[in-house]
């Protein structure tokens, strides 16, 4: 969006361990690990995911284990979620038309 990150919370599980802190650290990002059990402090990946669970023609768990194959998928449903399809918190615009605007406001 064009902001840089200079923060960001995770979860604490192992997929933001060691390569991620790493990465993070470098790019200057600081991390802040979310208490145990607190959905609500990380409601917007909550909510995506229970959407990609619903709207997926696959359920999530059984995407394939082949990581270029599954990365495809995960691409093709973020293209419709962002580009194509209309949400309500949003006015019925997409997300893409929202930034478009948001840029486009401050130029």
């Amino acid at each position: 969006m064009g902001v840089p990150i200079r923060a960001r919370p995770i979860d604490g599980g192992s997929e933001f361990k060691a390569n991620f802190e790493r990465a993070c650290q470098a790019l200057g990002i600081q991390l802040s690990v979310l208490p145990p059990r607190s959905p609500r402090l990380n409601g917007h990946v909550e909510r995506a995911h229970r959407t990609l669970f619903r709207k997926s023609s696959t359920t999530w768990w059984r995407w394939p284990a082949d990581l270029v194959l599954h990365n495809t998928l995960l691409r093709e449903h973020e293209a419709v979620y962002n580009g194509l399809r209309p949400h309500q918190a949003l006015g019925y615009l997409t997300p893409n038309e929202v930034l478009a605007r948001c840029q486009a406001d401050h130029r």
